[in-house]
């Protein structure tokens, strides 16, 4: 069962033109919305957790003297390019779904309270050298939160691919294959590629269910 297009007469139909339904429908979109935006900053936070202790765990390797350093190195280096493509990816994921909950807003919230959450209210452009001085010092700007985010996982992940580059030893012709490093940097490489594959894709096939329940009845006899 395949998705399929839902038109504006048909939205307007199963949503809008029903007061009861138009209600309950802006409700949920308001409560989810906020809902996506918490977990965005808490899921932020996990990889930041994971991200951070990798490339402390990298600076202590390439600061000591063991002898193994270019082994582990490559290994915290897989490990956090994975963390970091993966934070990119869901950052992006997260973004899709809170849009979507605002453009649900955006469809529902007229004839409820009014264009509240499309009419944007702005400061007056700044005249003047001290006012233009002042709003580029701590003025607002339309800079999107999420898309800042985005960009530094972007970012860290080129950086953790540096690193990795970085981390391994000078290409020798004559030396054997290293297995250690093919199996470990092929193993990155198809994962950070998943997530953008239909490994890592939303389902957006329909659904079929298959459903049981439970007899529960007080037997007398036994």
């Amino acid at each position: 069962m395949p998705t399929k297009p839902f038109s504006q007469k048909e939205y307007e139909d199963t949503f809008i033109n029903n007061n009861d339904i138009r209600k309950a429908a802006l409700t949920v979109a308001l409560d989810v919305r906020k809902f996506e935006i918490e977990l965005y900053w808490k899921r932020a936070t996990y990889f930041w957790t994971f991200i951070a202790a990798s490339l402390a765990g990298y600076g202590a390797i390439q600061a000591s003297s063991i002898t193994n350093k270019h082994d582990l190195s490559v290994m915290l280096s897989c490990l956090g390019l994975v963390f970091s493509v993966g934070w990119l990816c869901v950052n992006r994921g997260s973004k899709k779904w809170q849009e979507n909950w605002e453009n649900h807003v955006d469809m529902l919230e007229d004839k409820e309270c009014g264009p509240i959450y499309k009419v944007i209210l702005t400061r007056l452009k700044p005249t003047g050298f001290d006012e233009n001085v002042q709003h580029f010092l701590n003025g607002p700007s339309p800079i999107s939160v999420s898309k800042v985010n985005q960009i530094i996982s972007l970012f860290v992940s080129i950086l953790w691919a540096f690193l990795l580059f970085y981390s391994l030893p000078k290409f020798n012709l004559e030396a054997s294959i290293n297995w250690y490093y093919v199996f470990i940097i092929t193993l990155t490489i198809l994962t950070c590629v998943s997530f953008f594959k239909k490994f890592g894709a939303t389902y957006d096939g329909g659904y079929k269910h298959s459903a049981t329940i439970r007899t529960s009845y007080i037997d007398n006899d036994s």
